[in-house]
């Protein structure tokens, strides 16, 4: 099973990628979250000429914010400095967009982004629309080696549906998920599994990654000691975020498991409060994955830690990642949050143990 680590883009994300390499890991995740983080493809240019061997990914993209002709050619010059590492992970949004106020793209603006950038990548002529106009654009100078298009650069779909499920199929696509526990991580490969062989896919050749935020708890440590409340409490508040969206917003609830906890309906009723009242989303995402606001914290309970994330001993969640392995998954990726980088030294030897 492979190992990974997603980040939070910082300008200087190339040290955690460098260091994640020398300690084994085999890939390193960017999130593209324009205003909530930095570029990514600024940070992952830096970490391809500062690394070797580790595989270098946008964890994910979102087609809305980067136009097909530009994220192509940010993909090519990535595969110059570091040449069949690269990996272009994309979805129809959820942290890029909802942090705008805006909901998912849809299933088929994605697909046909994904076409038009892998056909520039090939070094076709494709149609592409912009301000209600339909062009033909491809790279004018391949010749001149400005950039690498012969090198493949593979592609991860972020996929939680059963439309974009068969889409990552139909694609023959690599299939990221985030898990925030065992059992849901579990039915959802086996429906990507079932998804792919329905598409006549050989098994053996389905990369599903989990993403999972955690903290590897010290016996006796509590789910929501400071350490843990700074290492998962933000996939926790995750949730939170997700249900205040849902219910000022008026989108599809895509949390129904999780509907009827108190958490949330309580900090649903603290982020109507939100200023300014015509874009309340703009505190209710701020610090999403990367921290827990001061008001927000109240909210983010031991008890919801455990339900969301993998928050447990070092031998829980060895477990825990056998089950998800022995369901299909192969690659787990643990997501980091600013200032614990001291915690990828507690995963990597859980990473040793799968070895």
């Amino acid at each position: 099973m492979d190992f990974g680590i997603a980040l939070p883009t910082a300008a200087d994300s190339w040290k955690q990628a460098k260091r994640a390499e020398e300690l084994g890991f085999t890939h390193a995740w960017f999130y593209d979250t324009q205003m909530l983080s930095a570029d990514c493809f600024v940070a992952m240019g830096a970490a391809a000429v500062n690394t070797r061997r580790i595989r270098l990914g946008t964890g994910v993209l979102v087609p809305s914010n980067r136009i097909a002709p530009v994220a192509a050619n940010a993909l090519a010059t990535l595969n110059s400095l570091a040449p069949g590492r690269i990996d272009f992970g994309v979805g129809t949004g959820f942290t890029a967009r909802r942090a705008m106020g805006f909901g998912a793209i849809r299933i088929k603006d994605m697909e046909t982004y994904i076409h038009q950038v892998y056909g520039l990548l090939g070094g076709k002529t494709v149609d592409f629309e912009m301000e209600g106009q339909s062009r033909k654009i491809r790279f004018l100078n391949p010749e001149l080696d400005l950039f690498n298009t012969r090198d493949p650069i593979a592609l991860h779909l972020s996929a939680f549906g059963p439309r974009t499920r068969a889409l990552t199929a139909r694609l023959k696509a690599g299939w990221i998920d985030f898990v925030g526990n065992v059992e849901t991580g579990v039915r959802e490969v086996e429906a990507m599994r079932e998804d792919w062989g329905k598409a006549g896919h050989a098994m053996g050749d389905l990369k599903a990654t989990a993403f999972a935020l955690g903290c590897v708890l010290q016996d006796g440590e509590p789910a929501d000691s400071e350490r843990a409340m700074a290492q998962a409490g933000p996939r926790a508040a995750v949730m939170l975020h997700r249900a205040a969206d849902e219910a000022i917003l008026n989108l599809k609830s895509t949390q129904a498991l999780l509907s009827q906890r108190p958490e949330l309906e309580g900090y649903v009723a603290l982020a109507r409060t939100y200023e300014p009242k015509d874009a309340p989303y703009l505190e209710n995402h701020r610090g999403h994955l990367m921290f827990v606001k001061p008001a927000e914290k109240k909210f983010v309970t031991a008890d919801l830690i455990r339900a969301t994330s993998f928050t447990a001993t070092e031998g829980e969640i060895k477990q825990r990642i056998e089950a998800l392995r022995g369901a299909g998954y192969t690659q787990f990726t643990i997501q980091l949050v600013p200032g614990q980088e001291a915690a990828l030294a507690d995963w990597a030897r859980i990473r040793k143990a799968f070895a």
